[in-house]
């Protein structure tokens, strides 16, 4: 089961730094469907979990452990990567929230 970055997301950015198999990938923030959040792609997800605990916001969760109101958060994750724009190349401190 792969993790899920909810939309609590505040865009830290910690999650991309730790992750490794690069399954994380920003929204671009100036992009008005997808700039929110960032995203993890489920197909590539190893289910490490290293991302949990560097999240500020806590905002990601085991799939199967998603909170109330937030299930709609796995489908949202995987259209990012099915039918959104997906990986990219970014700089993640231009796409991280300003510290």
């Amino acid at each position: 089961m792969p993790h899920v970055i909810s939309t609590l997301c505040t865009r830290e950015g910690d999650c991309v730094e730790v992750c490794p198999v690069d399954c994380i990938v920003p929204g671009d923030k100036n992009d008005p469907v997808w700039g929110k959040y960032f995203y993890i792609d489920p197909d590539t997800c190893i289910d490490c979990g290293a991302c949990v605990p560097v999240c500020p916001p806590q905002a990601i969760f085991p799939l199967e452990e998603l909170p109330p109101g937030h299930e709609a958060d796995a489908e949202m994750n995987a259209r990012y990567f099915r039918e959104g724009p997906g990986y990219w190349d970014f700089n993640l401190e231009e796409q991280r929230r300003p510290r």
